[in-house]
């Protein structure tokens, strides 16, 4: 006891294996237990930047998704102002062929009035003849 009292007192211990220690077996005991509590708090912080690493791809390929729909829809946007501006052209070449037509019409309608007034013109010329006799 006495021994042990000596030796306490300098600093070194008896394990329960009977091996001599400079720590306390309480303190020895402390000791490895904060060493596993490190352990498997070292093993959760890998775990929980493994789930941080995979959530920042998953968000990564999110964006290229929304980015791919972006762009998508800047085509279908700029294809439709495309589209409107022929629709555009065209109605306007339309309302252009019509203009021409209706004036087209009213040369003819002008050049039938005038076929209308010589015949009738001729004809009551032939009635005149006609009636000479």
């Amino acid at each position: 006891g006495m021994a042990q009292a000596a030796l306490g007192a300098a600093g070194l211990h008896f394990d329960e294996l009977n091996k001599l220690r400079v720590l306390e077996p309480e303190v020895a005991a402390q000791t490895a237990q904060l060493r596993e509590e490190c352990r498997a708090f070292v093993d959760k912080t890998a775990e929980f930047q493994k789930i941080v690493g995979s959530l920042i791809e998953l968000v990564d390929q999110l964006a290229k998704a929304a980015e791919n729909e972006k762009m998508k829809a800047i085509g279908a946007r700029n294809l439709l102002k495309s589209i409107a501006k022929q629709r555009e052209a065209q109605e306007q070449q339309l309302q252009a062929l019509i203009a021409e037509k209706k004036m087209q019409l009213e040369r003819y309608r002008i050049e039938y009035e005038t076929l209308c007034k010589i015949e009738a013109d001729q004809n009551e010329f032939i009635d005149q003849f006609i009636f000479q006799k």
